[in-house]
């Protein structure tokens, strides 16, 4: 499946817009919280939408010199967006943990080397967390948007990403406790 395609829909789906604001919603704190995509990955799926007539593109000039692509959803792409949201999903596996690959071999390392890992990651953590929570207190204070509101989805993913670090720093004090 081409998960790629279903999340740039939802994004001109909101609004139309540009590829490089495309690109740039994948490096915010919102989205980027839970997927991610490259420049190199989402010119090409653009051109494949627009084949496809999910997306229209229209060249918008900005200046005399320049000029931008702007890319609005079309009713097919409407249509195969709202089919895909309402899919069950399975279970993905388990993401890719390169820290947690590296403990795995923990058997290789000293007891200190071992250690500073794990004090290193606290503090990379401690530090997304708390990115995390001023992120929430600023956009939200204690008050949850109103659901079904893009608002509420951003909530939603925000608290999700909070409770993700939060776990992470319980597991990792659980094995610093056991050093």
């Amino acid at each position: 499946m081409r998960t790629l395609k279903y999340a740039l829909l939802g994004l001109i789906n909101r609004q139309s817009m540009s590829g490089y604001d495309i690109t740039r919603e994948f490096n915010n704190n919102k989205l980027a919280n839970f997927w991610h995509a490259k420049h190199s990955q989402v010119y090409p799926e653009l051109n494949r939408l627009t084949e496809e007539g999910l997306i229209t593109c229209e060249l918008v000039n900005l200046t005399d010199k320049f000029e931008k692509k702007m890319y609005t959803i079309t009713d097919a792409g409407k249509k195969e967006f709202a089919a895909w949201l309402s899919e069950d999903e399975p279970l993905a596996p388990t993401p890719k943990d390169v820290f947690r690959l590296r403990m795995y071999f923990c058997e290789n390392m000293t007891p200190q080397e071992l250690s500073q890992h794990l004090d290193n990651a606290v503090l990379q953590h401690e530090k997304s967390l708390a990115k995390l929570m001023h992120i929430m207190s600023d956009t939200y204070g204690n008050v949850p948007p109103e659901i079904c509101t893009q608002a509420y989805g951003d909530y939603m993913v925000l608290e999700g990403a909070i409770l993700r670090e939060k776990s992470y720093l319980e597991w990792l004090h659980k094995c610093l406790d056991r050093m």
